[in-house]
């Protein structure tokens, strides 16, 4: 069925374009981030727990399936292969933002397929542009239909002005943002994710500052949304966008970086070039909470839910082999690990750090 509309057209051209494209950022931080080994961990690998809990709930390992779509026809499939894994494996689960099926009930259904699953957590998705613009009357309305729709724990407000700013029908409002998240955060259970450039240390003490339940970085070193709004600038022929998206193909702080120093504050989720578990483990060993993958995921939710549970095995199975060799029997001890932080993460850190003393 042909997309209805601009923003059900957009959620298509984004999954397409991921699934089918070189989106990737140049560098991948994750790789700056060594484990070191513990020739004799004195430890059975049976002897491992990959536990944890996540604002409350309690997950059977550290991956949340991180935001990816919803809001089209086959968005629908996606979000239901999505749900049965994080349900078969107990890990939690974000739908991709829920405007489109704001604009459109009839796309409700591409989401809310999530409550024919037992997610142990899941998390909505609205963008902080469309928030921003409808007041505070409006946006608990749409916090509230959004969390409805799927069932939701929580519901992450989303921060893509890098994508908006580059892309054909992007929206550039932001003034005003910070204030509507500060008051927003009172009366309903947010997080706050950035969308694949991260976030500078400032910016999540003014965020701590809030009540918001804790923060997904979505750093640079993954799926660059700039590079995504490259190519749909390239098909519809607008050159200047075009020229943009590839400008800032490579725009952000790095994931490790932004995840370091919000776990310092919040509960924190590190999204942003997770390719598995070895990233996951490097995740915890820096402090986050949990790690998000979502490019990793995309093109076996296009074939079957099985398909996605044997990814996220495979990554898990990667995830232990880590915690086996640094001697970590659970996930404290994991995050007890000191790693060799090298190349530009380390300078992005020594910077941001150095530059709030």
């Amino acid at each position: 069925m042909t997309p209805q509309n601009s923003t059900e057209k957009r959620k298509s051209d984004h999954v397409e374009i991921c699934s089918t494209k070189d989106v990737s950022a140049k560098w991948n931080f994750w790789d700056d981030i060594q484990l070191v080994h513990s020739a004799a961990p004195e430890m059975d690998f049976d002897d491992i727990k990959t536990e944890v809990r996540l604002f409350g709930k309690r997950l059977a390992t550290p991956i949340v399936i991180s935001a990816m779509t919803g809001g089209y026809d086959t968005g629908s499939k996606i979000n239901a292969n999505l749900a049965r894994a994080a349900a078969d494996l107990q890990i939690a689960m974000g739908v991709g933002s829920q405007r489109a099926a704001l604009e459109n009930p009839e796309m409700a259904k591409t989401y809310s397929i999530l409550k024919d699953y037992d997610v142990p957590l899941k998390i909505a998705n609205i963008g902080a542009p469309q928030l921003v613009a409808s007041g505070y009357k409006g946006s608990s309305k749409m916090l509230s239909q959004a969390m409805d729709m799927i069932g939701a724990d929580l519901v992450a407000i989303h921060l893509n002005y890098l994508q908006e700013a580059v892309q054909p029908e992007g929206e550039r409002s932001a003034r005003g943002v910070m204030a509507t998240i500060r008051d927003l955060s009172t009366d309903f259970p947010i997080i706050v994710k950035e969308t694949g450039a991260g976030m500078s240390h400032d910016l999540i003490k003014l965020l701590a500052k809030t009540k918001i339940k804790g923060i997904d970085v979505g750093g640079a070193g993954g799926t660059s949304f700039s590079a995504v709004e490259f190519y749909r600038a390239q098909e519809v022929g607008d050159r200047l966008k075009a020229r943009l998206g590839r400008t800032y193909w490579n725009w952000g702080i790095p994931t490790p970086v932004s995840a370091a120093i919000a776990s310092m504050y919040l509960p924190t989720i590190a999204t942003g070039g997770v390719r598995g578990g070895l990233d996951v483990a490097r995740a915890i060993s820096i402090g986050a909470t949990c790690a998000g993958m979502a490019n990793r995921l995309l093109v076996p939710a296009l074939d079957s839910a099985d398909a996605v549970v044997s990814e996220l095995k495979e990554a898990i199975e990667e995830l232990k082999v880590a915690m086996f060799l640094t001697g970590s029997k659970d996930l404290k001890e994991l995050s007890n690990q000191t790693p060799l932080v090298v190349g530009q993460t380390r300078d992005w850190l020594e910077f941001l750090l150095k530059e709030t003393v």
